[in-house]
């Protein structure tokens, strides 16, 4: 047996005591039932040490050990079970930076969601309406004085409507899209479908769903005799869509149905319509006053950006929507929403494991001058608006402003655009080298994943993006039109859309697409998608420039399986390699005139012609025709013996 000398046993002593890698990060505790005046040491109060109360006081904390170099190993403030009320959204700039990435800042919550950041507040005291069996009422004094507005209520856990009529389905424009040149949206409307007295009430919206877009404004003026509804602002160009369907929100005589709720805003008195077997006083009822949980931001005029901190473990919850005062119309894809988790001039920044539930905006933003930052494994579901949104409208002025380099991979996200359905589920605006992977999103309105924010064929630094192995289907659910599972816009070099599958995307009226490269989508790669069950092709090129399009699947869409729209004097794109099944609708739509494509090496089959397959016609033409054209001169006709088709 080896015995150690007394020297040796004292260096191992001094390794295992003094080993960097036995260091600990400095340890903060918040609690809901904390206090500020304690230390935040303790994960329970005794000996005059305990949580403190909010994450404001623990961030100041952190900030002291930093300083006086007892956090030289990061710090780690642990946030207890139960909910935690924000007055305020936590704010981080660059003092809380973490030390280095093996040091960071992390603010994490026990494990399984149990620990909740919430904007809202509870509201109890709810009197029974005499003569209304059901309804309940509570005056808000913050509101009837004019200090808050809510717009959004939510019983146990789940979202309740405001006031609405229809409370079903929709209500129909009798006519033609607002004209954008009238200065006040002037909406015809079926007899009987907007009541004069809405005007007079001077709080009543009509939303209306137009194409890609929404807009939201109060009712000012109704004219039964011409049967014409005049609303407080104007229309924007892409504010169109022909006998577009719309609804009433925000009307008192609305209120009739269980589980709607109206606030008066001159009285300060909410009525609730309690669904069968609740009361409001025995369940929790909550109202968000913030419209922001948390915010990230650097040192623009320094370039000192907030860097190394993570998320981990949080229950994001309740923050409300805001509005213009007399309303307003969206462009495309609910752009002027911005996130309830808000990140600019920021690098390193990861939210982990997370969940963002009941809120009134897009979830998480990653805002202009972010970098290298990592959304994953996060459910995000109930949500006003989309779910993430990267990147900005414009182009960077100069590189510390450019926004990229970021990661949103392994989360779910689904019941997205609650409030604003054009609301898209991951959004990259002017942002390359991003990674956008397996990602599972479900039951949105509008587009799932998009990319892109340039029309045309102008240069753009959205490049170099990846968006592969994410599961995307029920986009769409009849109520917008023009969107696709994944949808791109404008040159997009060196970007690679690959292994995502796409299914059950239906529009309105036109435009329910699996794979959408819309206007100057160029330079792209997309192989090995699958894309079934989609409401107009499988794959749409509006017009763009010598996209790959291999290897993918497109099967059993509804009108067509594979779309062209605009003839151009370049090569739209090559389309080889594919397997395309149809058994309904036309295997070519819209516009393949001016043989500027390349497509070759396709399978196709036809489940309803059966072994005539010869019979299959190419936009009108037989194979033969099509191939004297220059086309599939090395495609076959042949079932592609699916084992589940």
């Amino acid at each position: 047996m080896k015995r150690f000398s007394p020297c040796l046993l004292a260096l191992l002593c001094v390794a295992l005591f003094f080993n960097p890698a036995q260091a600990r990060p400095f340890l903060l505790h918040v609690a809901p039932n904390g206090d500020d005046a304690r230390d935040g040491k303790r994960e329970r109060a005794g000996g005059g040490s305990g949580p403190v109360a909010t994450l404001g006081r623990a961030l100041a904390l952190a900030r002291e050990a930093r300083t006086s170099g007892l956090a030289k190993e990061g710090v780690v403030i642990r946030v207890g079970t139960g909910r935690l009320s924000l007055s305020a959204p936590v704010a981080l700039g660059p003092e809380d930076s973490g030390s280095s990435p093996q040091a960071p800042l992390v603010i994490e919550g026990m494990p399984g969601g149990s620990s909740i950041l919430s904007g809202g507040v509870r509201i109890t005291g709810w009197q029974p309406v005499p003569g209304k069996p059901g309804f309940y009422e509570v005056q808000l004094p913050e509101v009837q004085s004019g200090k808050e507005v809510y717009r959004q209520l939510f019983a146990n856990g789940e979202r309740r409507q405001r006031a609405r009529t229809p409370n079903n389905g929709y209500f129909t424009i009798n006519g033609g899209s607002p004209d954008p040149a009238q200065l006040n949206v002037v909406i015809p409307f079926k007899a009987g479908d907007v009541k004069p007295e809405w005007a007079t009430d001077g709080e009543v919206e009509l939303v209306a769903l137009l194409a890609w877009a929404d807009l939201r404004y109060k009712i000012r003026s109704v004219d039964t005799a011409r049967s014409v509804v005049t609303l407080a602002g104007q229309a924007r160009p892409s504010n169109r869509e022909d006998h577009a369907h719309y609804y009433i929100e925000n009307a008192p005589d609305a209120l009739d149905q269980p589980g709607e709720w109206y606030l008066n805003r001159k009285t300060g008195v909410l009525t609730y319509f309690a669904k069968a077997g609740e009361d409001p006083n025995r369940i929790e009822m909550i109202v968000p006053r913030l419209h922001q949980l948390v915010s990230l931001r650097g040192d623009f005029t320094k370039q000192l950006t907030v860097h190394d901190v993570t998320f981990r473990n949080l229950r994001f919850e309740h923050t409300d929507w805001t509005m213009p005062e007399n309303g307003y119309a969206d462009t495309q894809a609910a752009v002027g929403v911005r996130g309830d988790f808000f990140v600019e001039a920021a690098e390193s920044i990861h939210v982990e494991d997370c969940t963002f539930a009941h809120l009134g905006n897009y979830a998480v933003e990653l805002g202009r001058a972010a970098k290298r930052c990592r959304i994953v494994g996060n459910e995000i579901f109930d949500i006003g608006g989309g779910g993430v949104r990267i990147g900005e409208g414009g182009s960077a002025s100069e590189a510390f402003n450019v926004c990229g380099e970021h990661a949103v991979t392994d989360n779910h996200l689904h019941h997205l655009g609650e409030v604003f359905p054009p609301a898209i589920g991951i959004f990259v605006m002017r942002s390359g080298k991003n990674r956008i992977a397996h990602n599972h999103i479900h039951h949105l309105y509008y587009t799932a994943i998009s990319v892109g924010w340039m029309w045309g064929y102008q240069e753009t630094p959205c490049r170099d993006n990846v968006i592969e192995f994410n599961h995307l289907h029920h986009i769409g659910q009849d109520k917008l039109s023009d969107m696709g599972g994944i949808y791109t816009l404008g040159i997009q070099r060196g970007s690679i859309v690959r292994n995502n599958l796409v299914h059950d995307v239906s529009a309105y009226t036109y435009g329910g697409w699996g794979l959408y490269t819309d206007e100057g989508s160029s330079y792209m790669l997309w192989e090995n998608n699958i894309a079934y069950r989609c409401k107009s092709a499988g794959f749409h090129q509006h017009y763009g420039r010598e996209n790959t399009i291999r290897n993918n699947i497109l099967a059993f869409n509804r009108e067509h399986e594979l779309m062209r729209t605009r003839d151009e004097n370049h090569i739209s794109f090559f389309f080889t390699n594919n397997v395309v099944v149809l058994a309904q609708g036309d295997l070519l739509g819209s516009s393949w005139k001016n043989d500027r494509f390349v497509i070759d090496r396709n399978l196709y089959f036809d489940t309803r012609l059966g072994t005539n397959q010869a019979s299959l016609r190419f936009a009108g033409a037989t194979l033969e025709t099509w191939r004297a054209r220059g086309h599939d001169a090395n495609s076959v006709l042949a079932d592609p013996l699916f084992v589940a088709p």
